[in-house]
């Protein structure tokens, strides 16, 4: 029988102790503890929902893995590669991947009665994995592409259909400076909105047949191939198990293949992203500090009030660390108490917020129209044990304070 965590239990659930000098004093650091769980709960899931969100949204336009000809070109005037490539089954066939699919991409100025906006066509095949879009779309629907005939439909997005006053079903024309020029007319069947500017800006979706009919391409040349993975948390690994793959095959003109992952493409978005961790990691030390400094004060006290029980334990021999012992179990429990509640505080909240959006969002400012929430049981778990652990642990200097006391003077302690 573990004899100190008994007395600590007695202690903790005895009605008389609530009634004592040190209730208002520890009743305020069970709350601190209880707000300062919710709020690192909060913040774990807004800062990862927020990432998770944006991060969606780049591999949305771009896929987490391209495959593209190594050259030194950074236009949107792409060399073709070939699409029927040894390595594609190869690829389909790594554990972790998820679909594998090409792509051609050209620059061009839409252009209405009134105004004009440059734009970058993306040319989709039939085997393109539409759920992005179909999630982001405003109006109308995403456009089928088949191998029977081309298909003349074009989702641009809400920001270039606001500039240029556009709605489903409007017809556009597409110009592309070359030698010779050329036009294309397409009809608007959709139009998404991510709130990522630097996206939403340019880009536009059409059937690759177009892009391969204006490049003077073959059905057999695209400008790349995009793989997409399961685990967003293992692109580096992926990345580079493509790369193994890849790495040895060359096109028929002797160039080379490149693969680049999303972040290597992005480099600038993804840095920004990780710089927010920063700012969790300062709000979980500075939380954890309160909340133990809070306990510290509140053992104090408990140790302060229960002077007596302590000259009584020493006297009839009882050793120091196993009064001290009892003392943290007893603030252990206390802790549990503010992490129980801290608990339901935080994670209601974020529920609410996930099923209402309650809390919104400047879309311009942060790419989103309201507050994220990644709530995952593995986070939660950590924030727990990480806090009990820590507080606790700070709680054992503080507790040497009961072996300086002695049994002549606790014992006459009023």
């Amino acid at each position: 029988m573990n004899t100190e965590l008994f007395i600590a239990r007695r202690i903790f659930s005895d009605k008389s102790v609530k009634k004592g000098i040190s209730q208002p004093i520890v009743t305020i650091a069970v709350i601190g503890i209880a707000l300062g769980l919710a709020v690192m709960i909060l913040s774990v899931a807004i800062v990862t929902g927020f990432k998770s969100e944006i991060s969606n949204k780049i591999i949305g336009f771009g896929s987490h893995i391209q495959i593209e000809n190594y050259d030194s070109n950074i236009s949107f005037e792409t060399s073709p590669i070939s699409k029927q490539q040894s390595f594609f089954s190869d690829i389909n066939e790594l554990k972790g991947v998820y679909k594998v699919q090409e792509f051609a991409i050209k620059a061009g100025i839409i252009k209405t009665k009134t105004d004009i906006q440059g734009v970058v066509l993306k040319g989709v095949g039939n085997n393109f994995d539409w759920s992005f879009f179909n999630k982001n779309m405003v109006s109308g629907e995403s456009f089928i592409v088949n191998d029977s005939s081309k298909s003349n439909d074009i989702i641009i997005s809400n920001y270039i259909a606001k500039l240029l006053n556009l709605n489903v079903g409007d017809k556009i024309i597409a110009y592309f400076i070359q030698q010779p020029a050329r036009m294309r007319s397409f009809k608007i069947s959709g139009i998404y909105e991510t709130n990522l500017s630097e996206f939403d800006e340019k880009f536009a979706l059409v059937d690759i047949r177009h892009i391969q009919k204006l490049n003077n391409w073959t059905d057999d040349e695209i400008s790349g191939i995009e793989v997409i993975i399961e685990d967003f948390s293992q692109l580096d690994k992926m990345t580079q198990d493509v790369r193994d793959i890849v790495g040895f095959h060359f096109n028929p003109d002797g160039t080379k293949l490149r693969v680049k992952s999303i972040k290597e493409k992005y480099p600038q978005m993804f840095d920004w992203l990780s710089l927010i961790d920063m700012n969790v990691w300062v709000i979980l030390v500075l939380l954890i500090a309160v909340a133990g400094f809070n306990m510290v004060s509140g053992l104090l006290i408990l140790i302060l009030e229960r002077t007596n029980m302590i000259g009584i334990l020493k006297a009839i021999g009882t050793k120091n660390w196993s009064i001290r012992k009892i003392f943290l179990y007893q603030s252990g429990l206390l802790i549990s108490k503010g992490l129980f509640w801290g608990n339901i505080i935080g994670i209601t909240i974020c529920i609410l917020q996930s099923k209402f959006q309650i809390f919104k969002l400047d879309p311009e400012s942060y790419y989103i129209d309201a507050v994220p929430i990644n709530l995952k049981l593995l986070h939660i778990l950590a924030l727990n044990s990480g806090t009990l652990i820590i507080t606790v642990l700070m709680l054992i200097i503080p507790s040497y304070i009961i072996s300086r006391l002695s049994p002549e003077k606790t014992l006459r302690f009023n």
